[in-house]
């Protein structure tokens, strides 16, 4: 019970502290590290547009595409590279 009530004060401390519930700490951490391995496959810093991004997903498509030599597999991870990294920017305030 006293192990039960150390989780519920610590989480309540984390979220007081950091605005955050710590669930919401850990999904954001993977989100980054999502991102950040979109912009590895794309070659595109974190401060990209849109029209770099696009490029880069083209690009990448002109490597990996079947007709080029490459897998539908490599093709499907470049494209949802490229949506992720688009729709994170729409969210950007």
């Amino acid at each position: 019970m006293n192990l039960l009530w150390l989780a519920v004060l610590g989480s309540v401390a984390v979220r007081l502290l950091a605005g955050r519930w710590p669930w919401q700490m850990w999904q954001d951490s993977e989100s980054v590290r999502t991102a950040k391995r979109a912009r590895t496959l794309l070659g595109v810093s974190a401060q990209a547009g849109r029209d770099e991004i696009i490029e880069a997903h083209k690009r990448l498509l002109w490597q990996v595409h079947p007709d080029h030599g490459g897998n539908a597999d490599a093709v499907h991870e470049a494209n949802a590279a490229r949506d992720l990294l688009l729709a994170r920017i729409v969210q950007r305030p």
